[in-house]
């Protein structure tokens, strides 16, 4: 479970500072599924952070299976993430000088597990990448290279799975394929997944919708705090008008063929 407790996060913006996260309180669950919306600068991409103890919070706590890990030192943090979190970035983050087998395989070896090559190579199946698995990053497309980087997340076989905006740099076809693998093994494995993303679509498939504005939670639908007509309001607030269209546009279509299917009805009984 990852569970968060009055967590704030603070940066200097010049002689002024800029608070990022106010006073965030938010439980995630074993092997729930959450995406977090919002537009930028909403502190999306620092909760995630945080939350992977890539950061530190300027106030509160941040507890992962009951263990605080911001009373963690660098050590520690860094036992906890080769154990239990996994990391997808949106820009890869790949090693160059590496293939795609050696990439996913490298932090096993550096974790000392055994059968560590076969597990690389069962990995990169699970991806469809077994025929690409010996070329360089540079002789990978976008979605191969994503889809190396979740394999390569996958592979100390973490209870969490953090995702930041994992779809952002791939073309609609290869973004839902990542996506696609990641919600597989999500469900195979039972890993809790955490996704930052502005597609509403793919955001619309979670257990669970967190809207972020301005470092506020602003909706929850996983939540019993408040009524579903506030969480939905919020939700629409911050869809882009492209997702307002598409669902005005839905909606026309829903009415239209009401329509005809009352047209039809009334020709058959006459």
């Amino acid at each position: 479970m990852i569970e968060l407790y009055r967590l704030r996060k603070e940066v200097p913006s010049g002689t002024e500072t800029l608070t990022i996260l106010h006073s965030l309180d938010l439980s995630i669950p074993d092997g729930q599924f959450v995406s977090i919306v919002g537009p930028s600068g909403s502190g999306k991409s620092t909760l995630l952070g945080l939350i992977a103890g890539l950061d530190a919070p300027t106030a509160g706590e941040i507890r992962i299976d009951g263990a605080e890990i911001t009373a963690m030192d660098e050590d520690t943090l860094a036992q906890l993430r080769g154990t239990k979190i996994g990391i997808v970035f949106q820009s890869f983050h790949l090693i160059a000088s590496l293939t795609a087998f050696e990439n996913v395989l490298v932090p096993m070896e550096i974790a000392g597990m055994r059968d560590a090559q076969a597990r690389a190579r069962s990995l990169l199946a699970d991806v469809d990448l077994t025929a690409r698995a010996h070329h360089y990053p540079s002789q990978l497309s976008g979605g191969e290279q994503q889809r190396v980087s979740i394999a390569r997340a996958f592979s100390n076989d973490p209870s969490i799975l953090l995702a930041d905006e994992p779809t952002g740099n791939l073309d609609t076809k290869n973004g839902r394929h990542v996506f696609d693998l990641m919600l597989k093994l999500n469900r195979q494995r039972g890993t809790t997944l955490v996704l930052i993303t502005h597609d509403h679509e793919l955001a619309a498939l979670a257990d669970r919708r967190i809207a972020l504005r301005d470092g506020h939670v602003v909706g929850d639908s996983g939540s019993s705090v408040g009524n579903e007509d506030e969480t939905a309001q919020d939700g629409a607030r911050l869809a882009t008008p492209g997702a307002r269209e598409a669902k005005d546009d839905a909606a026309s279509e829903d009415a239209l063929a009401a329509s005809e299917d009352a047209l039809e009805e009334a020709a058959q009984q006459r």
